[in-house]
């Protein structure tokens, strides 16, 4: 039985370009990094010679109680190297991960004055569970799809 999220993982070019992006343009915390070159990450990933750098970084202020001390995991394989993929949102297995902001609209005007790409501007949510909130997508430095999203407001004002 499932019992909680452990972590999201991307699989990344550079790690130290992604690290710089995810903690100082993101404002993400690094928890960790280390390099795994060793028989447990042979067997986990199923390449019998693998080399990996992995980085480990947390939401600021996240709940303390959680079961891991990170939310978003960035690996980077020394060996095997990868080739890059088409990472077009509409391909089967592509994936994103999606960030709550309270200002999507000052979120967005900081980015895009860092130079960060976005697919658009925020986009009012008219419809579903989240009508009233805002979204937008954005991509870091491999391209990978990632997102702004400002929650409607609930009852009580709370969001």
């Amino acid at each position: 039985m499932l019992t909680a999220i452990w972590h999201f993982s991307f699989h990344v070019a550079d790690l130290d370009r992604s690290v710089a992006f995810y903690r100082d343009v993101l404002g993400m915390e690094l928890v960790h990094a280390q390099d795994q070159d060793n028989a447990y990450t042979r067997a986990l990933v199923g390449y019998p010679d693998a080399s990996l750098r992995v980085a480990q970084l947390a939401v600021p202020g996240r709940d303390a109680a959680r079961v891991s001390s990170h939310d978003l995991e960035l690996v980077e394989y020394v060996v095997p190297r990868g080739e890059r993929q088409d990472p077009a949102r509409h391909h089967p297995g592509a994936a994103h991960l999606a960030f709550a902001v309270d200002d999507i609209e000052a979120e967005h005007a900081r980015l895009t004055g860092l130079g960060v790409p976005f697919v658009s501007p925020p986009n009012r949510i008219t419809a579903g569970v989240n009508a009233g909130g805002a979204a937008c997508y954005f991509l870091d430095p491999d391209e990978i799809t990632l997102e702004l999203v400002q929650p409607p407001a609930r009852a009580g004002g709370a969001r």
